[in-house]
């Protein structure tokens, strides 16, 4: 039972969930022990789109070109007035009356007590330092110096001349192959614009032909499926009655019609009158009735 109870509380004490010490800062625990793939997946997603990004942007930076051998970049202040750039500390004026100081002595200098004994050498004139000797080699140096920095600088003078005559020579013949490069430049543009318009007036040309192509073989085969049909639609046509005769089509439409109404109008005239002597007939009839029965009554 002892020995149980040590390893339930030897578990217990390296179990993570189980919180030692205080409570101010606990710890939170994860949910899954392993990382999210999703999550591992953004972040390389996020790393490699900030690699390419500055990738891209080193590519599209503009750098100033690699200097010719012999010769260095240095940076020059190109602008027209210089600029002092320093931290200006704000400050503030702050001032306080006082009580004014009642006048006092000044504060005496303080002197250090004298302490062991003073000791002198007198020293004669020339003893030391003789000038007309010792300027000497000081003049022979002074002289042999300002002649070799003359000597310097009429060398530095002329060889400032060799270069700025060899400038000139390389500035014009830099001109003279901007200019050469310019006419090889305007000449091929010329080439170009000409071939251009070559192939576009080739293109027209073949365009044309097709164009002309085109329409023959729709002519010939307009005039080729024509052939059968124009002689079929016209047979169709004069069967259904849309070429007539203007003789027979002026009888039919003028001259019958007005023909049945006239014959309409004769055969209502002799109706009528038909009519009129039936009643005329039954009229008289009736009457003679009449008088014979009143002479048999009488």
């Amino acid at each position: 039972m002892r020995n149980e109870g040590r390893a339930i509380y030897g578990n217990i004490m390296y179990d993570r969930r189980v919180v030692r010490g205080n409570t101010y800062a606990q710890h939170i625990l994860p949910v899954t022990s392993q990382p999210d793939p999703v999550e591992i997946q953004r972040q390389q997603e996020a790393l490699r789109r900030a690699t390419a990004k500055k990738k891209a942007k080193d590519k599209f930076q503009t750098r100033s070109p690699v200097p010719l051998e012999g010769r260095k970049h240095i940076d020059v202040q190109t602008e027209l007035y210089l600029e002092e750039l320093s931290d200006h500390i704000e400050e503030t004026s702050v001032e306080c009356q006082t009580d004014a100081f009642l006048d006092k002595p000044a504060t005496p200098l303080f002197i250090p007590a004298k302490s062991g004994k003073d000791a002198a050498t007198q020293i004669e004139e020339g003893e030391l330092f003789d000038f007309d000797l010792e300027v000497q080699p000081v003049l022979e140096v002074l002289v042999g110096k300002t002649i070799e920095q003359a000597l310097l600088e009429v060398l530095e003078e002329e060889e400032l001349a060799r270069l700025r005559a060899q400038q000139r020579a390389f500035q014009e013949l830099r001109n003279a192959e901007l200019v050469e490069i310019q006419r090889l430049e305007e000449q091929d543009r010329r080439h170009n614009e000409e071939k251009a318009r070559r192939v576009k007036q080739q293109r027209s040309i073949l365009k044309k032909e097709r164009e002309t192509v085109e329409k023959i073989a729709a002519r010939t085969f307009t005039q080729h499926y024509l052939a059968d049909l124009l002689p079929s639609v016209y047979a169709k046509l004069r069967d259904h009655g849309y070429f007539y005769d203007p003789v027979l089509r002026d009888i039919e439409t003028g001259f019958l019609p007005w023909l049945m109404a006239e014959v309409n109008n004769t055969l209502e005239k002799h109706q009528v009158a038909r009519i009129l002597l039936d009643m005329l007939i039954r009229d008289v009839t009736n009457h003679r009735q009449d008088i014979i029965q009143s002479v048999t009554s009488q």
